[in-house]
């Protein structure tokens, strides 16, 4: 792997987006400063970010400080560094430093490392910014883009999507050095059975709200069938997964309502507004006239990603397969990359993977990831962007 190396800054350019224009100094590089990834995969690794993300802001900021870099935190949290020209593509790297609970500590295992984040997804942010500051750029910039709350509410990278313009984006996500071209989208929803209460000693008086759900359920799992997108290439069949039931307030009073909250993991060109009106329309039916239902979103305010495809003929996702060795493929979960794939061609890739033949790996107490792998990843990215770039 190359040393990363600092450059001298050279004049400010300005780099317009979609809502604003943000002022960037950019760097491009003369003097070299060595950069471990491995090392600072270890040192975030061991910086708990699973409920508060200050003191990963504050690594990734210092990091790229001391490689000569200025860093900025937009408005909702999101760390940015650009080097390169003010002239030619603009290649984004996104990824996220935050991770799920519990916080697992780190142990190192000779060539495979443990912890919390391991894969996802400071082994790709570790790889990325690697790329980010050994790259050799002859012309186009290249910018590092970290958001702070993937896990959770996505309103970073959402608000990256709104605000960035490029010719290309690479997410780092545990992809097993394959390149994924598409991924699921997915949001939540609930399914609310309206009827009406009674004394459960005369329930013949009022309508069941739990006795509707297995109706309501049949519709739901014919629905794909009757009415879906179909199955895509790529990626498959939809889903659509019940996941929770609340009814009923007393032991002896028939329930006036009940809920099923859902799971839709989407592929093109299904949206969340369009599948549930679809879905609407074709659970009705399925419950008599002494019953109300009623499909909405859960936290219809948040962002969800949306299903995406790249075409794999995109000159990124042929650079970084050829450079990587990795095959093309589907990502097997949703990620923030839906947020960039309506802009330019965008791929998800980094090491570590999301399982294994033993079972979960992202998310669980088990989570690895192999050294080797994230100075791979990063020697991958970096030869694409020279490439590009």
């Amino acid at each position: 792997m190359q040393d990363a190396t600092i450059r001298r800054v050279v004049p400010i350019v300005v780099i317009p987006t979609f809502e604003t224009v943000v002022t960037i100094t950019i760097l491009q590089m003369t003097d070299t400063m060595p950069f471990d990834p491995v090392a600072f995969h270890r040192e975030a690794v061991e910086t708990p970010s699973h409920d508060d993300g200050d003191a990963m802001r504050s690594l990734l900021t210092e990091t790229l400080r001391s490689a000569g870099c200025v860093p900025t935190v937009d408005s909702e949290g999101n760390i940015l560094a650009t080097r390169g020209f003010g002239n030619g593509e603009h290649i984004v790297l996104n990824t996220h430093m935050d991770t799920v609970s519990p916080h697992v500590p780190f142990e190192d295992e000779g060539d495979l490392v443990r912890g919390r984040g391991a894969c996802d997804a400071k082994g790709p942010l570790a790889a990325l910014l690697g790329a980010f500051l050994q790259a050799e750029l002859e012309h186009g910039q290249l910018t590092l883009a970290v958001t702070p709350n993937e896990e959770t509410t996505q309103v970073g990278g959402a608000h990256l999507g709104e605000t960035l313009q490029a010719e290309g984006y690479i997410v780092g996500e545990p992809t097993g050095l394959d390149v994924c071209v598409a991924a699921r989208g997915q949001f939540e929803g609930v399914v609310t059975i309206s009827g009406e209460s009674a004394h459960a000693s005369a329930p013949g008086e009022g309508a069941n709200a739990i006795r509707a759900v297995a109706p309501i359920l049949q519709a739901m799992e014919s629905y794909d069938d009757e009415r879906g997108p179909g199955e895509h290439d790529l990626l498959g069949w939809p889903t659509l997964t019940p996941t929770t039931i609340e009814g009923g307030d007393a032991i002896n009073q028939v329930p006036a309502t009940c809920r099923i909250g859902f799971d839709r993991r989407t592929i093109p060109p299904e949206g969340r507004g369009e599948f549930l009106d679809e879905l609407q329309e074709h659970i009705t039916p399925w419950l008599p006239g002494d019953y109300g239902v009623r499909v909405q979103a859960l936290r219809p305010d948040q962002p969800w990603p949306s299903a995406f495809a790249t075409d794999r003929s995109a000159r990124l996702v042929e650079t970084l397969a050829a450079t990587s060795g990795g095959e093309i493929r589907a990502f097997g979960a949703a990620a923030e990359a839906a947020y960039f794939a309506d802009d330019a061609p965008t791929v998800i890739f980094g090491p570590g993977v999301l399982a294994d033949e033993h079972g979960p790996v992202a998310h669980s107490q088990r989570e690895y990831v192999r050294k080797a792998a994230i100075g791979r990843a990063a020697d991958a990215v970096s030869e694409t962007i020279e490439t590009l770039l």
